[in-house]
């Protein structure tokens, strides 16, 4: 009962810090300028920094080896998650510009601008190893079969897509580059030294409050007056929201997932719909709106859900 009721109160203190962005954006203070802005610092600076604190101080060389089974059932539980999803999607015979929208918003969750404030908020920074490793496997599916379903719904051509395209925007990202670095220190048994680390550490501070105003201008942009459900949305937020962390718990059963890792990855495969599902929808001409309304639903349903499942959890 006691993680009910502090999983509640860090669902007040976030959504109080997301109030911030949204009241930002409407007095005018927040622009789609800062939004990217924001964006672009939490991506490229602020979440490296937080993954190479994290994992330094929260693992050491003898863990790693079970990290690997738990991106194995990170992975499996994502991919899972995601056809599960598609048949979701058929069953409701969604019109094209809504069907690989749906299956990503259903199937891949926001590990960062809503995973990094929730966990630490639930459990601390020892959370952050575990958290990075459910990052690994949500990412590797947004950048390879999120893209392609949210283009499939499209109507703007694009290039074709290579192996060599996908392994390079995967491998080029920052926070996975920080991830690699790090892992990397770790094998060899070296720490960066002390300046560094603290560096790293007052930026890491800088995610949480960001991302959560980063959601909160989102929700203003959309309005919420628009938030109102669409065909195929309440379906959906029960597959984010209740039947993920379903599944994700099962393969943490099947590979050994247990303590802090189980309950890391069962509450990151329960977040809201990934925010880059808009902005892709956006760019490849499928329904935009249909994906921020949903996006929008997603993270103040969490809010109920996530309680509820911290007490399940125990």
């Amino acid at each position: 009962m006691a993680g009910f009721f502090n999983a509640v109160s860090a669902c007040l203190v976030l959504l109080l810090i997301m109030s911030l962005g949204y009241f930002m954006g409407q007095l005018g203070w927040m622009t789609a300028q800062e939004k990217g802005f924001v964006s672009k610092y939490i991506v490229n600076i602020a979440v490296p920094c937080n993954c190479i604190v994290g994992l330094l101080n929260n693992l050491d060389r003898d863990s790693l080896a079970h990290a690997g089974w738990m991106l194995v059932a990170g992975l499996l539980g994502v991919g899972m998650t995601l056809l599960i999803s598609m048949g979701a999607a058929t069953l409701l015979r969604l019109p094209r510009e809504r069907w690989g929208v749906f299956v990503a918003m259903a199937g891949l969750s926001n590990t960062l601008f809503i995973g990094i404030p929730v966990c630490t908020q639930l459990f601390g920074e020892a959370c952050m190893p575990y958290l990075m490793v459910y990052y690994l496997s949500n990412t590797t599916f947004l950048q390879s079969v999120g893209i392609l379903l949210v283009e499939r719904s499209g109507t703007v051509s694009t290039e074709k897509a290579t192996v060599f395209g996908f392994w390079k925007d995967i491998f080029t990202k920052p926070p996975i580059l920080s991830v690699i670095f790090s892992i990397c220190l770790l094998v060899l048994n070296l720490r960066l030294p002390d300046p560094l680390m603290r560096f790293a550490g007052y930026v890491s501070d800088s995610v949480t409050p960001l991302a959560l105003i980063y959601c909160g201008f989102i929700v203003y942009e959309v309005g919420l007056k628009n938030l109102r459900l669409l065909p195929g949305h309440a379906l959906m937020l029960v597959l984010r929201l209740v039947a993920a962390p379903m599944v994700c718990l099962g393969f943490c059963t099947l590979f050994g997932v247990t303590g802090l890792a189980r309950s890391v990855f069962v509450v990151e495969s329960a977040l809201p719909v990934v925010s880059q599902i808009t902005v892709m929808a956006g760019a490849y001409g499928a329904d935009e709106k249909y994906a921020a309304t949903g996006s929008c639903l997603s993270i103040f349903c969490s809010f109920i859900t996530i309680p509820i499942l911290m007490l399940i959890l125990g």
